[in-house]
This record gives C-alpha cells, structure tokens and sequence, in this order.
C-alpha cells in the first residue's frame, strides 16, 4: 500500500522533506499558492532583471548536501558554489572599516590591526567558546524533533552537563559579548547575530553566539542567486515523482475523526492524503487561515513574542565609493537603541543598521555598471495592523542612503527599487502580522516556545522557521527533514 502525503507549502522546508518522504516510496502532493517554489526565498523582479528578495547567506552546506546524497544525488552536480574568502564587510558611520574571514587568524590579525590586540585575543576566545556551544547542541537540541529542558538535559546527560550550562542559555547575548569585547563597535557586530532568527540582542540568549562557529564553517555564494537552492531542492523532488500544484491556494486542511485527512483547494477539488505537512507560519494555523480544523494544532503566538520585521529594497543601480563585498553591514552608532524601539516603541529607528547584500560581487569582482541588490533594514512586526505607513518607510529609505553615504558608499540618483515593508509581507504570509521569522527567540526558554515537528492535531505536521529548530535556510530545511522522520515513524514505514 502505497502512503499518501500532502504538503502546503513549496518553501525549503516543504521541498525537503518531499525529498525525503518521496525516497521512501510516499506519494507527495505539494499545493502553494504562489508560482514557484522557495516561499521567502523569493525573486524580485526589477527593471527587467531579477533580484533575490529573501535570505541571502548560504550556511550548512552539510544539511543539503546530506539531503541530496540520502536521495542517491549530489549537490555539488545541481548547485555551483563558491566558498566565500572575506563572510562580511562591516562598516560604521562613526569610522572604520573591518572585514571577518572563514579563517579565524585572519580575522583576529584584522582585528588587532583594527582595534587592537587585547580585542583580537577576546575574538579568539569568543571563537573558541561558540565553537563549544554549537558542538554541544547540534546533535542534541537542533536534531530532535521537539525539545524541552529536560529532553535536553537527558540527550547530554550528566556526564556532560557543565557544558550545556557553558552554552550561556540564561544569559543575554548583549551583556555576554562584554566578557570578550570592550570596543562597543564589536559587541554591534557580533550581537548581530541574534537578528538572524529575529530577536533582539538585548533579550537573545547568548547561545545565540554559536553562530559565529556556522559561519566559519563556510559561507557560500550561489551562482544564480539563491532562487537556485529552492529549485534544485524541487527538480530533486520531481525526478523523485512528487508532484507540484503551483499557484494552488488551499482553503483548509481537513481534519476528520481528529486527524489530517488531506486538503481542500480554494479552486475546488481535494487532495486525499494518510498525513498532512504545513510548511508556513503557524501563526496562521492558530488564526483559521486553514480552516477551523486546524486551529488547535498550535498555541497562538501573542503579538508581544512576534518576532523582527523588516523593510527591503530590492534595487539595480551603480554605486561608488566603497568596495563592496557579497555580504556588508553598515552601523550607526546605537545599537541598542535600535531594538528598544523595534520592540518597546514598535517603530523604526531613527538610525538603522542597513545590510546590504550585492548579489554580483564576488571575489575581487566589480560589477560594471549597474548591480543587483538588496537592502534591509529591521523594523517592528506590524504589518496586520498597517504599522509603518508609507511616510515611516520613505523615512527609512533617506536615513539608509544617509547612512551608506557617511559610510563612504553612494548609490546612483533615482535607481530602480521595489520596496517591500511589513504590511506587504503580512500580505505575502497571511497572519504572521508581518513578522519574517515565526516566534522571537527571547530568554532562556524562548526557544523551546516553537512547536516541533508534531503538532496537536493528529496527523498534521509543522515545518519552517517558525517551528523548531528556527528561522533561516539551513533550519527551516532541517525542519521539514525533522517532519518527514516522524511522519515515517508515525506511517510505520
């Protein structure tokens, strides 16, 4: 007997666990609403050309590249990419300049020179520590399905106890970075990291420090874009027979006898199915957008443990000025100023951290002419209420330039942008009040908040970035490979 399972949503999440599911000898039906696979990790199209529009770092190469091997293909034959030498350019309004690179002595050697050498010998320990961190948790708390504190404690075990303590879970990143950094421009640096899932430095924990050691592990630029990653990850599950309903909105999830019994399509018609996977924000579970069935599958997440916004710029333009690199950040000069008023005032501030990512940039290249780009800057998750109006983003695009320009970069007069803020992505993923990264990871337990593979209605399963383990492509991908495992186990295949 052949299992059947449908899947709602073609975002990273979605697609692997498709792949792993459809290896095993499942049926899987993938219905999205939009065209094309990749969920956020969207492009844009701008004056004629098309520009990424989402995630842009390419982190964990290991999760793809065991994704494709499980399913007897290879990454590296679908995909072309290119370790990065320099992972980020950092710049700030109030002066320098510092690049950090996959090599930690290279980047301590740029540090000394930068801020001197009792600041290079913090960045060595603050390596060597969030190295600890992430060994500690990778096999225990980012591969279970769905942990808790005690789960945690138990997959360690005692033995190995002072080391979950050392991963620093009651402790702020913000005031954490002090025992390393005294240069407040590297404590604005590296608190960045919370930002990748969402939350404020000033309430992330500091395990959140274990980013660092991701990113030395390698950053790659995509050739293509990273568009690409989605649709390898789908013309895998093709050759694999899964079939794909694009442009498919579904109006509910049908839940009879207390289980998951398949989908109903907003066009009419039914996909019959043994288990159904939700790859999107539960948020809009919980508020109905799949049908009343499937409301009590989550807890409804208060719009106070939302987690970052942000306003993009998707632009082709020529700059000057200032060597760009593939991934560079620009900082005004309070950093936590800039979340007390994402989070406490619910509004942009005044003087934005902007990231700017030039998709052309490569090694030692420079774009002639025109290039593609992205520009963000965070902003408060508002976008079901209308928040951050159209004089707020227009704000917030002169504040950027102003920043870029004291920064030593210029964009060229008048370039062609499309602008993407809170409201419009309330609008892209309904019921997310415009939120991009599920729950905010806040506090010690703010992490074990996200539901795991498993939700509370039978048969119906989470995956994405607002599930366990978080937000961004390697996670949400993990996420949907944590999905298909324990809808495996639940089939009894």
């Amino acid at each position: 007997m052949t299992h059947r399972v449908a899947i709602v949503g073609a975002g990273m999440g979605g697609l692997a666990a498709a792949i792993d599911l459809a290896r095993q000898g499942v049926a899987v039906t993938v219905c999205d609403k939009l065209p094309t696979v990749g969920g956020k990790m969207r492009r844009v199209a701008v004056a004629g050309t098309e520009v990424d529009g989402g995630p842009t770092v390419f982190t964990m190469r290991w999760i793809f590249e065991q994704l494709f091997s499980d399913a007897g293909a290879s990454l590296g034959e679908r995909l072309e990419l290119t370790p990065l030498d320099v992972l980020a350019r950092h710049a700030w309004r109030q002066g320098g300049r510092l690049d950090l690179y996959a090599d930690v002595e290279r980047s301590a050697l740029a540090i000394a020179e930068f801020a001197g050498q009792r600041e290079a010998d913090g960045y060595r320990r603050f390596c060597s520590d969030s190295r600890r961190v992430y060994q500690t948790l990778a096999d225990t708390f980012m591969a279970a399905d769905k942990p808790s504190p005690f789960g945690l404690v138990r997959r360690v075990g005692l033995s190995r106890i002072g080391q979950l303590w050392a991963t620093s879970p009651w402790r702020r990143l913000w005031p954490a970075l002090a025992d390393y950094f005294s240069d407040p421009r590297l404590r604005q640096l590296f608190a960045r990291y919370a930002t990748y899932c969402g939350s404020s430095p000033l309430e992330a924990p500091a395990t959140l420090m274990l980013v660092a050691h991701v990113e030395q592990e390698g950053v790659w630029r995509v050739r293509g874009g990273m568009h690409e990653v989605a649709l390898a990850l789908a013309q895998l599950a093709s050759s694999l027979g899964v079939e794909f309903r694009l442009g498919e909105a579904v109006e509910a999830i049908e839940i009879r006898g207390r289980r998951a019994r398949g989908l109903k399509l907003a066009g009419g018609g039914n996909v019959e199915a043994d288990a159904v996977l939700f790859n999107g924000d539960c948020a809009a579970l919980a508020d109905g957008r799949l049908g009343n069935g499937a409301r009590s599958a989550v807890a409804v997440v208060p719009r106070a443990a939302r987690s970052l916004s942000a306003v993009t710029w998707c632009l082709r333009a020529a700059t000057a000025g200032f060597p760009l690199h593939h991934h560079n950040v620009f900082f005004a000069e309070d950093y936590p100023r800039e979340f007390r008023a994402i989070f406490a005032e619910r509004r942009i501030t005044e003087a934005p951290t902007v990231y700017l990512h030039a998709q052309d940039r490569a090694a030692g290249e420079t774009p002639a002419g025109a290039e593609r780009m992205l520009m963000l800057v965070n902003a408060p998750p508002e976008g079901d209420r209308g928040g951050s109006g159209e004089p707020a983003l227009a704000r917030a695009w002169e504040r950027s330039l102003a920043l870029l320009h004291d920064c030593g970069l210029s964009i060229a007069q008048d370039p062609a942008t499309v602008r993407t803020g809170p409201q419009e992505f309330e609008q892209l993923f309904p019921a997310t009040g415009g939120a991009l990264y599920g729950r905010a990871t806040h506090g010690g337990l703010g992490t074990f908040a996200r539901p795991g593979s498993r939700s509370r209605v039978g048969r119906l399963y989470l995956a994405g970035g607002s599930v366990h383990p978080g937000a961004g492509i390697p996670m949400a991908t993990l996420s949907g490979r944590l999905a298909a495992r324990c809808i495996v186990q639940d089939l009894g295949l």
